[in-house]
């Protein structure tokens, strides 16, 4: 008797632009050593932002990226059949930030149809509706949406996905509730915030406003974050309420809950790095995969990725 086909499962990963060369090495070791990881995992975006776009939200991202390193880095993703999915989820967006060139750039460069953008500001999803309707829309986890009715309003439009709030990763009404369409939930699995911080939306419009106004200005005094003497790590991450261990995943994933996402725009590389081992190898592989990562990456030049 043959045995069941493993389910597509899908990995949403963080920072097309500062994880490029990571990114590109692991695609590149998902094709040539497909046995070194898990059966049936494939990455099924990778997401964020061009520098310097003031319609991104979630983090501000400042710098600029010139059209050319916009195509190579867009060319690259869609040569390895993943798309880039854009965090254009800034909640102070208004009319008058809907015609800005740079962003309206980057959405022409990456209409292929494939590509997706995370949305938040209603204003900018129905300008993105009407200009762009190519791009897939998915309602990102900065609504900071946590009552059941409400992630199931967002079901029954035309999202191809939603993003879960985090808190409710392990809220067993919430999963029950939303299993009928658990394929179309997406489940960040390794958040490193604090658990039900009441500042986060204050916090989300706050990087909105720096990312606006091309302000760092000084960091959001958040009361939970985490002391500035830990150098962020997934080790961190794994401490966290929300965290979905590896052994929990096939639960999800025999309810059909098949879309995770993992944390790390504004987080050091070897975080994602050690998230990437540790969701998408194989155990017994993951020495091999690890030293081969570090060997690929430092025959890379420093450049866009780096950035």
């Amino acid at each position: 008797m043959s045995q069941p086909e493993h389910p597509e499962v899908y990995w949403h990963l963080p920072g097309f632009f500062v994880h490029f060369y990571l990114f590109q090495v692991l695609l590149h070791l998902m094709r040539t050593s497909p046995d070194c990881f898990e059966d049936g995992y494939r990455v099924g975006s990778v997401y964020g932002t061009f520098p310097g776009a003031i319609w991104n939200g979630g983090r501000a991202v400042f710098g600029i990226s010139f059209k050319g390193d916009m195509e190579k880095i867009l060319k690259t993703y869609e040569q390895f059949g993943v798309p880039v999915r854009f965090t254009w989820t800034n909640p102070l967006i208004e009319e008058k930030h809907l015609t800005d060139t740079y962003c309206n750039l980057i959405m022409s460069l990456a209409d292929n149809g494939k590509n997706q953008v995370l949305v938040n500001s209603p204003v900018l999803e129905a300008y993105i509706r009407e200009h762009y309707p190519r791009f897939p829309l998915i309602s990102s986890t900065t609504k900071r949406i946590t009552d059941t009715a409400g992630m199931r309003q967002e079901l029954d439009r035309d999202y191809a996905l939603i993003v879960l709030d985090y808190d409710k990763n392990h809220d067993e009404a919430v999963l029950q509730a939303l299993e009928p369409q658990a394929s179309r939930v997406e489940i960040l699995v390794d958040e490193i915030c604090f658990p039900h911080c009441p500042k986060r939306s204050d916090h989300y419009r706050d990087e909105g406003l720096k990312q606006l106004t091309f302000d760092r200005g000084a960091p959001y005094p958040c009361p939970n974050r985490l002391n500035s003497h830990i150098r962020p790590s997934f080790a961190e991450c794994k401490k966290r309420p929300a965290f979905l261990s590896k052994e929990e995943l096939p639960g999800y994933i025999a309810r059909g809950y098949v879309n995770f996402k993992l944390v790390g725009r504004g987080l050091p590389q070897e975080v994602v790095r050690d998230a990437l081992l540790y969701y998408l190898v194989k155990d017994d592989a993951r020495d091999e995969i690890a030293s081969r990562m570090e060997k690929e990456l430092s025959k890379l030049p420093g450049g866009m990725g780096s950035k």
